[in-house]
C-alpha cells in the first residue's frame, strides 16, 4: 500500500496520495509555486497510520500550484409565491489546482 494523508484546507478535508491532482479553495500562491499544507489530520506510510489530535505533529504535504481557476457557476434562486418576490444570484468559486509532490510523515 502506498503513502497517503488526510489534509484540511479551506474548511474541507481531502484524502491525498502522491501525484494526485485536486482543486481546493483559493490559496494565496502564484502558478508554479510550491505550497506546504501543514494541517495534516492523518498520515500513513503504507504500514502504520498516525492520527492527530487534531493534527499530526511534524507532518506536512508539499504540493505544486498548477493553476488558479474559477469553478462552475451555481445559481441561487429565491421566490415567495403570490408576493411578486424573486431573486436570482449567480456565484463562481475561485479555486487553486494542486498536484501533490510529497508527503512528509514527520
Amino acid at each position: 500500500m502506498e503513502a497517503y494523508a488526510v489534509v484540511e484546507t479551506g474548511g474541507k478535508q481531502y484524502l491525498v496520495h502522491k501525484n494526485d491532482k485536486l482543486e481546493v479553495e483559493k490559496l494565496p500562491a502564484d502558478k508554479g509555486a510550491t505550497v506546504t499544507l501543514e494541517r495534516v489530520l492523518a498520515v500513513s506510510d503504507g504500514q502504520t497510520l498516525k492520527i492527530g489530535a487534531p493534527v499530526v505533529g511534524g507532518a506536512a504535504v508539499l504540493a505544486d500550484v498548477v493553476d488558479q481557476i474559477r469553478g462552475p457557476k451555481t445559481i441561487s434562486f429565491k421566490k415567495k409565491k403570490r408576493k411578486g418576490y424573486h431573486k436570482k444570484i449567480g456565484h463562481r468559486q475561485s479555486l487553486t489546482c494542486l498536484c501533490i509532490k510529497d508527503i512528509q510523515i514527520g
